[in-house]
């Protein structure tokens, strides 16, 4: 397996035992998901969100499909936006969004399998979301101090420098890194195949000389120090000598980004957001890029031409009229004095 997974939870809600309530039916839907184009991580998170869902009801004494009404949904909408993390901080537009339509997938599911005669969730009005840009980018001396941090004498200082250089050269998520296994790069064609991508898609995209490199010297010297028995066909191995979990990679990356000082917090997000926008100031088509990323939509790429700033200011310097660099600015003329008008 290329993507390590956690042990998926169990514990009953309500009466388990009622093959028409609320769990039984969650359950249902989920193993249908798990069958219809629905990754390992997507299936975790989709049952937690339902599972929140289930016990909220329960505490509220509603065991069943047919007593969740659009008002009842409402109320949780308003729970939802009320709720805090364990920080104090309000969840997010965006996961609220997520947990709404978790629910509204589902209750599409029970209708269309004739468990409720009408859809509850149909009129549901989810929170408006808006554009929101992505949330920090490494310039290139940033990126290229990160990605020269790892102490490569090591073996698992080779891996991460392996493992930054694929996510910088190629922009691929956290999960399509953690599936990589040892074919996944074809040396001899520059490439690299991410199977099973979101949304259960493959796609073959490039990968640079310099990434491969390194990926070269990790296969040849690091790997086989790192590799557990039985051996794993994973490519990059964790310190049992198995695949990295999602929540490792991330602590992973994230500890590098802090330690070589390019960033206070961040992740495997952070090179990706970095490729994409350092690759759009260079001139490439956004298209290009979409295919990059693996993005279903193209307006979903089109938000890094929002944070290329760099690219804009350029452009605005050579072409405005009162651009600074084509104005002589006279240092001995002075404002007029505000106290003589």
């Amino acid at each position: 397996m290329g993507l390590r997974d956690k042990r998926r939870t169990v514990e009953v809600i309500g009466d388990g035992s009622n093959p028409r309530g609320l769990y039984q039916r969650m359950q249902q839907y989920l193993a249908w998901q798990e069958t219809h184009h629905s990754t390992a991580q997507t299936q975790r998170n989709r049952e937690n969100q339902l599972r929140q869902f289930v016990t909220w009801c329960d505490e509220r004494g509603l065991s069943q499909p047919s007593e969740v009404s659009l008002r009842v949904l409402e109320r949780y909408q308003a729970h939802l936006f009320q709720s805090r993390k364990p920080n104090g901080e309000a969840l997010s537009v965006s996961t609220q969004c997520n947990r709404l339509n978790a629910l509204k997938s589902w209750f599409r599911w029970l209708t269309r399998q004739h468990y409720l005669l009408a859809n509850p969730a149909a009129d549901l009005e989810l929170p408006h979301q808006g554009q929101r840009l992505p949330k920090d980018v490494l310039s290139i001396s940033e990126a290229e101090t990160l990605l020269n941090w790892p102490d490569i004498t090591t073996a698992k200082g080779l891996r991460d420098r392996a493992m930054l250089e694929v996510l910088y050269s190629t922009g691929m998520r956290r999960a399509e890194l953690a599936g990589l296994v040892v074919h996944s790069i074809n040396h001899e064609q520059g490439t690299v195949m991410i199977r099973q991508g979101k949304g259960r898609k493959d796609r073959l995209i490039p990968i640079g000389k310099r990434a491969a490199y390194w990926v070269r010297q990790y296969e040849e010297t690091a790997r086989p120090q790192l590799a557990g028995v039985p051996e794993s066909d994973v490519l990059f191995l964790a310190k049992d000598g198995q695949g990295f979990s999602l929540e490792g990679l991330s602590d992973l990356v994230g500890r590098l980004v802090r330690q070589s000082g390019v960033r206070t917090c961040g992740g495997c997000h952070l090179l990706r957001h970095t490729m994409a926008t350092q690759m759009l100031e260079n001139g490439a088509d956004t298209r290009w890029i979409q295919m990059m990323l693996g993005h279903a939509d193209i307006s979903t790429t089109q938000i890094y031409t929002r944070v290329s700033i760099k690219a804009l200011k350029d452009i605005h310097t050579a072409t405005h009229p009162a651009g600074l660099e084509s104005v002589e600015i006279d240092a001995s003329s002075s404002l007029p004095d505000a106290s003589q008008k």
